[in-house]
């Protein structure tokens, strides 16, 4: 057992960086308070908030439409699995293609550079309406004829561009000297890439690529233009039946409780990858 008791001086100092920070926590329970306070007044002090409180806020209605919306948002959860997998793929495909050097792979970076500049040029929305009311309308046999397959192709077509970019931007964070320490050890091309690149170049984007996968999860929406029956959809049915707007409350409820976790989850590593500097963390 260890004999070692603090210093009277760390003593003190232990004890005046615990009054700082209950200090700190009661401020910002306060003003927290304070702020809340302020915007329940002013919001309900307003003429029209009654109305709006009957129309979108109605906890009955909500209580209602919870289990038709929650099994639309199902939808939504299935579709950006099978897409966040894809999109994993496809754009880890592309940034090395952008990557690969000598002239040979020319045409590859060509082409790579044009699929990024065309689909992040294109709004998601517009691509969503081109393949899912253009393709079926070609006719093509041996292609599936559903909506939701369309509007999640769309979505892989457009997040891969973005999520190559950032593994490219990775891929070529890794020092050249790396590269020539691996070959010098006699690893092929493909080995280095594969053992010693893309892990490194991985960990250090695994913040921004979490968030191109929360972004995803709140654009599966917009598959609902389509037709398809997710949370949006669910909630515009049940908005048409008696007019009460309360149905959208719910799908954004929804949608936000199925954000937070991998929200969270984004700026725990980002903290640990020392992503916000010295500044604290990310509140």
């Amino acid at each position: 057992m260890s004999s070692w008791q603090p210093s009277e001086v760390q003593r003190e100092r232990i004890a005046y960086r615990s009054r700082q920070a209950r200090r700190s926590t009661l401020i910002a329970v306060v003003s927290s308070l304070v702020v809340l306070a302020l915007v329940v007044v002013g919001i309900g002090s307003t003429p029209g908030w009654p109305r709006v409180r009957e129309t979108f806020f109605d906890v009955h209605r909500g209580w209602q439409a919870l289990p038709i919306v929650a099994q639309g948002l199902w939808l939504n959860v299935r579709v950006m699995l099978v897409c966040a997998v894809l999109i994993v793929v496809f754009g880890m495909t592309l940034a090395i293609m952008r990557t690969l050097r000598g002239p040979i792979f020319f045409p590859l970076r060509v082409f790579a550079a044009a699929y990024t500049d065309v689909f992040r040029g294109l709004p998601l929305l517009l691509v969503i309406f081109l393949l899912g009311f253009g393709v079926p309308a070609l006719q093509l046999r041996g292609l599936p004829n559903q909506a939701v397959i369309w509007g999640g192709a769309a979505l892989v077509l457009t997040y891969s561009s973005y999520v190559a970019e950032v593994f490219r931007a990775g891929i070529e964070s890794v020092h050249p000297s790396q590269r020539a320490a691996a070959r010098s050890l006699g690893l092929t091309y493909g080995q280095t890439l594969r053992f010693v690149v893309l892990p490194q170049a991985v960990r250090r984007v695994l913040p921004p690529l979490l968030n191109d996968f929360v972004s995803l999860q709140k654009d599966s929406g917009l598959i609902a233009v389509l037709g398809v029956i997710d949370a949006i959809r669910a909630a515009q049915l049940e908005t048409a039946v008696d007019f009460n707007f309360t149905p959208y409350v719910v799908a954004g409820l929804l949608f936000v409780a199925l954000t937070i976790p991998l929200t969270r989850l984004t700026d725990y590593v980002a903290r640990r990858q020392g992503w916000y500097g010295g500044g604290g963390g990310p509140l």
